[in-house]
């Protein structure tokens, strides 16, 4: 499989903590790929320099082949990657439908067609009958679907997911891996998930990543990745099977 996504020895610091240290890896198009790792591990600080917040101070990232290390975020938006955030802050005071028009509006520049596809997205993530309610009325878990529903409307072809089962109950997990698992497979998007629930990573990555104070400690299959003895050392907290 061709990558679309593809860093070669990206480290960014902060003063004296190094967040990252030359950590390489490709995301294949089309598949589902996910970062896991203990807190303070340096995957939000991944997905800040791969999305535009944050310029890598060495190494560099390619999308569709293209450089896009140092780009805006607004740029690596338009030119194809979209995210979501462990934090869900909707536009509180917009409806929920209006807050899918807002990232709809990136690809169409009409108001009407923006609201369909905004609709279409509503349906797919269960909140077309909320539609009409304020963001700020919304559970948790609505917010989360909602959160998606927005990334979607910039119509990417990468998705990165920053804990988006993070809070879920176990039965919200499952409606989220089976949704995610759908639009992989219908559409073809390709998706780069940060995750703690190991439930979902066990069942939608195709590779995983794992990172440890800022180092890519390992990169496998999930099968290998729970039976690595480094990475059971440092995250799972388990001895190996």
């Amino acid at each position: 499989m061709t990558a679309l996504l593809s860093l070669n020895a990206v480290s960014k610091r902060f003063r004296g903590l190094v967040a990252l240290d030359r950590v390489s890896f490709e995301v294949p198009e089309g598949a589902i790929y996910a970062v896991i790792g203990p807190n303070g591990a340096g995957k939000t600080t991944l997905f800040n320099v791969i999305a535009g917040v944050l310029a890598p101070d060495d190494g560099a990232i390619t999308f569709a082949g293209e450089p896009i290390a140092g780009s805006t975020a607004d740029a690596v938006c338009r030119r194809g990657i979209a995210r979501t955030f462990q934090l869900v802050r909707p536009f509180a005071a917009l409806s929920v439908e209006d807050n899918v028009i807002v990232g709809a509006l990136l690809r169409r520049r009409d108001v009407a067609a923006a609201r369909r596809r905004a609709q279409e997205l509503l349906q797919r993530v269960e909140l077309f009958d909320k539609r009409h309610q304020l963001a700020s009325a919304l559970t948790a878990p609505d917010r989360k679907r909602l959160e998606l529903a927005r990334a979607l409307a910039t119509e990417p072809r990468l998705l990165l997911l920053d804990e988006t089962m993070a809070g879920l109950r176990p039965t919200e997990t499952d409606r989220m891996v089976a949704f995610l698992k759908d639009i992989n497979r219908d559409s073809g998007l390709t998706i780069l998930l940060i995750e703690h629930v190991m439930r979902a990573v066990m069942a939608l990555a195709m590779r995983v990543l794992v990172l440890d104070h800022g180092t890519a400690i390992a990169e496998g299959t999930p099968a290998a990745i729970a039976h690595d003895p480094a990475v059971v050392q440092s995250y799972l907290g388990a001895e190996p099977a």
